[in-house]
Formats: C-alpha cells, sequence, structure tokens
C-alpha cells in the first residue's frame, strides 16, 4: 500500500494577501486578479508602500496537496524553497 494517496510535485510559491485600492494597483503596474511572479527586489519595492499583509502558501502543486489533505487523504508536496523568510512558510 503506497505511503500517500497523491503526490504532488510543483513551485513553492508564496501568495501575498494584501487589501489595496485601485489606485496603488495602477501606480504599481499590477493587474488586479492576476498572479505576477516577482523577484527580491520588486517583492522589497512593493513591500515599502503596500501595508499589512497575509503571506501563505500557495502553488497549484501545494494548493492540491492541502485540498487532498483537507478531504482527509494522504498527500505529499515536493518543491523547491530558498533558505528565507518565505522558504519558513513552507519548512
Amino acid at each position: 500500500m503506497p505511503d500517500y494517496d497523491v503526490l504532488c510535485i510543483g513551485n513553492a510559491i508564496v501568495d501575498i494577501i494584501a487589501q489595496c485600492d485601485e489606485e496603488f494597483l495602477e501606480t504599481n503596474g499590477i493587474i488586479k486578479g492576476a498572479m505576477n511572479l516577482i523577484d527580491t527586489q520588486r517583492a522589497e519595492l512593493l513591500y515599502s508602500r503596500m501595508g499589512p499583509a497575509i503571506e501563505a502558501s500557495g502553488g497549484s502543486a501545494g494548493n492540491t496537496a492541502a485540498g487532498v489533505a483537507s478531504f482527509g487523504g494522504r498527500a505529499a508536496f515536493f518543491g523547491k524553497v530558498s533558505n528565507d523568510a518565505l522558504g519558513e512558510i513552507y519548512a
């Protein structure tokens, strides 16, 4: 019998969820409702301009594993993380 019902392999993406107004989106060139992969420099700029945020593990593979587990399944996730604060969300 396998150890897991589902093995998910993918990118360990961290979702940053924050409230903002339309002006913030326009000023920073962000498309409402879209996913944006950003580098460290862009992240630092946006963090300096925005208010409080929630950081949560995300990505389709990670979300799938979490969904399977929430229904009682046995799920595993393989993804590469950095040795930093955002990597700690997955560790």
